[in-house]
């Protein structure tokens, strides 16, 4: 089925949750035996966040002096008397659900679908990417599909280069997907990613993608004929 132009259309939700079941049922019967694929959450990555584990221990310990004068200050109720200076309601990031295969219960590979609330505001936009490296961080093979071409001038296969200090890498705007494959260590530290750039285009057919299970093994992912299935049930013409 071509490819919907998701700039002009509603119903994105749907058709996504749809899409992922599809694409469930394609790679189950694409797996050698060992592996299993199922739905849920990619690897929560902070942002900012330390790499190395605090060169500190803790340990259960009368309040410190400190915490003793802040005591004294509350009320009889304690903190729940203190009132806020400002109390706001903020916008939270949603996480889609994930497409994780796994081996021996470790995880192998991934495919995740972008969403437009993935990148419609700054700090979605880093915290998605890195979700998306973090992936590759671990080890973890990954499948990126982004279906929505805006807002324009914006990709995470532009950005996950950009984290992971990609040399050479031209932009690849979306519609787009992208595979990665983590290879094995490198002489000079680190570990060979390969990588895989299909440009999709709005209104034509969706090609079939590899997706990694090892250095060697992959398996075929059609992208088309999940998408067409998915389009149909939500009712897309």
């Amino acid at each position: 089925m071509a490819l919907h132009n998701w700039a002009e259309l509603n119903g994105w939700e749907g058709a996504h949750l749809l899409w992922m079941t599809e694409l469930l049922r394609h790679i189950k019967s694409e797996l050698p035996s060992g592996y299993r694929a199922y739905l849920g959450s990619g690897p929560a990555v902070a942002i900012g966040a330390p790499t190395a584990r605090p060169d500190v221990s803790i340990r259960s310990q009368a309040p410190s002096t400190a915490v003793a004068a802040v005591a004294s200050h509350l009320p009889e109720n304690g903190w729940a008397e203190m009132k806020p200076d400002v109390e706001v309601a903020v916008a939270s990031l949603e996480l889609d659900p994930a497409l994780l295969i796994e081996r021996d219960g470790r995880l192998i590979a991934a495919i995740e679908l972008i969403s437009p609330r993935n990148k419609d505001r700054p700090v979605a936009r880093t915290a998605y990417a890195f979700r998306y490296a973090g992936y590759l961080l671990e080890g973890v093979h990954l499948l990126l599909v982004d279906v929505h071409p805006r807002p324009a001038g914006f990709s995470f296969a532009d950005q996950i280069a950009l984290q992971l200090s990609i040399p050479n890498q031209p932009a690849l705007p979306p519609a787009m997907a992208v595979s990665y494959r983590v290879g094995e260590p490198a002489a000079t530290g680190g570990r060979f990613l390969a990588i895989w750039r299909y440009p999709l285009t709005i209104g034509g057919l969706l090609p079939t993608v590899r997706l990694p299970l090892t250095i060697d093994l992959s398996v075929p992912v059609d992208l088309d004929s999940t998408y067409g299935r998915a389009a149909a049930d939500a009712y897309l013409p």
